[in-house]
C-alpha cells in the first residue's frame, strides 16, 4: 500500500492526536475518512463500486444473482 509522510504543526498533531483517542480510533482510519470526505467533496470516487457506477450512469440498476446450486452427486 502506498504511503506518504506529512508534517503538522504541534498544535494540529495534539488536536488528532486527542481526536483519535476521543474516539478510540487511530490516526490511519481519521486519515481514511478525511480523505473519502475530501474525495467526495471534490465529486471523485474513493473506490472502485463508487467508480463503476458512476460510469455505467444513472439508468444502471443492479442485478442480483442468485447463487448457482450445487450439482447432484451421482452414485
Amino acid at each position: 500500500m502506498p504511503g506518504k509522510r506529512v508534517q503538522f504543526d504541534p498544535e494540529t498533531w495534539q488536536a488528532l492526536d486527542l481526536l483519535a483517542r476521543d474516539q478510540m480510533r487511530d490516526f490511519q482510519e481519521l486519515a481514511d475518512e478525511a480523505f473519502r470526505d475530501l474525495l467526495r467533496k471534490h465529486g471523485r470516487p474513493a473506490d472502485l463500486t463508487e467508480a463503476l457506477r458512476r460510469s455505467a450512469g444513472v439508468s444502471a440498476s443492479v442485478h442480483r444473482l442468485h447463487p448457482k446450486k450445487a450439482p447432484r452427486r451421482r452414485r
